[in-house]
């Protein structure tokens, strides 16, 4: 797909797309008239660079955990610092505490719709 078409997929400027390929996050393909080309698996990984850019994580650590996003894992830290993994442990539980407040919300909401719908759950799951 062209840059276009990843930048709508993913709600992504295609300057910030640019600026990831350019921090080494993602890779272009070119077609025969020099139009960057991106393979279909790079919409889930704009998604979640841009997940771990809001969480506040710099690219340079990014670059650092994306093979720990792909399947096989094929992963080596050559230069793995205390204050890089200190960030990426603070990251992990504040990560886990937004998962469990994200939880108790929606089981808060989960609730409260079974009960104005008479505690029927069929009509809580639709």
């Amino acid at each position: 797909m062209r840059i276009g078409e990843l930048a709508e997929r993913t709600g992504t400027s295609r300057r910030l797309l640019r600026y990831y390929e350019e921090q080494g996050l993602i890779a272009a393909g070119r077609s025969a008239n020099g139009y960057r080309e991106y393979d279909e698996r790079f919409v889930d990984r704009v998604l979640q660079i841009r997940g771990l850019l809001d969480a506040g994580l710099p690219t340079r650590i990014i670059k650092q955990i994306l093979p720990c996003l792909d399947k096989p894992r094929n992963i080596y830290f050559s230069d793995a610092t205390p204050e890089m993994l200190g960030t990426l442990e603070r990251e992990r539980d504040r990560m886990s505490a937004r998962i469990q407040c994200l939880e108790r919300n929606r089981d808060a909401i989960a609730e409260y719709l079974d009960a104005v719908r008479g505690g029927h759950p069929d009509e809580a799951a639709a």
